[in-house]
């Protein structure tokens, strides 16, 4: 059975070579959908033989559904430029392959790296992400940044060993930056489903996010690295809530 990655990416020269050395091995077919980046993006990609398509960025979820439109296999990974596979989780997709994939779709647990460190505990993992599946019978679907994998009722679903690595922050200041962009897209998506911002979701769901992360899923054990990721988790669920009132604000100006 034959396997096509595919990739949106926008100014991803940082990340994109790394991506696409470590998917030599597993992939028969690259795909990578480009929203007209301005460094070095496409000459990476040539380098190493992926399709090279571009298309104005149509928000997260319809682009990687067009991304899928061009793989000629109907199995298909779905990775971001900043991600790679780590050495047991390409066994595992390896051994897949070659047995003609025992299930519609696969689940794999993602490790975020953070300032250098990958991350084993707390909010950020397992960080459990469907991206390898039989395009014939799913796609992606949501709002922005909360996309996800959706398949048909009665697919198989199974979980591979090993992990995804997400190479998502170098600094402090990513993470800050992240956040104020996340939230808005968030808080405007909550808008639009007519969702409020109460002030017990603005001080109880906070409180509890850290909660949850630094203490239940163990993100102490990751030191200072988890206590920050715990803050800025409660931070990011604040600015959410804080966003969506100024929104609901406005509209009854």
């Amino acid at each position: 059975m034959k396997l096509s990655v595919v990739i949106i990416t926008f100014n991803e020269e940082k990340n994109i070579g790394r991506c696409l050395e470590n998917i030599q091995t597993i992939a028969d077919e690259i795909i990578v959908l480009d929203s007209f980046s301005t460094d070095k993006t496409e000459d990476f990609c040539k380098q190493y033989d992926a399709q090279f398509y571009q298309q104005k960025f149509l928000g997260y979820t319809d682009q990687k559904n067009k991304a899928l439109s061009y793989a000629t296999n109907d199995f298909v990974l779905s990775m971001d430029a900043d991600e790679t596979l780590s050495d047991d989780l390409k066994k595992s997709i390896l051994a897949e392959k070659q047995s003609g994939f025992s299930a519609d779709a696969f689940v794999m647990s993602r490790c975020t790296s953070f300032c250098g460190h990958f991350i084993k505990h707390g909010s950020w993992y397992p960080d459990k992400k469907l991206r390898l599946f039989n395009k014939t019978k799913g796609g992606w679907v949501g709002e922005n940044v909360h996309e996800k994998v959706e398949m048909q009722n009665g697919t198989s679903i199974k979980k591979l060993d090993g992990d995804m690595l997400h190479y998502s922050y170098y600094s402090l200041e990513e993470v800050i930056l992240q956040n104020n962009k996340y939230t808005t897209i968030q808080a405007e998506a909550m808008f639009k489903k007519g969702k409020k911002g109460s002030w017990i979701k603005l001080a109880i769901n906070p409180l509890w996010a850290f909660i949850s992360g630094y203490i239940f899923r163990l993100g102490f054990l990751d030191g200072t690295d988890g206590f920050f990721i715990a803050s800025s988790v409660a931070y990011q669920t604040m600015t959410k809530y804080a966003k969506l009132r100024k929104l609901h604000k406005n509209s009854n100006a």
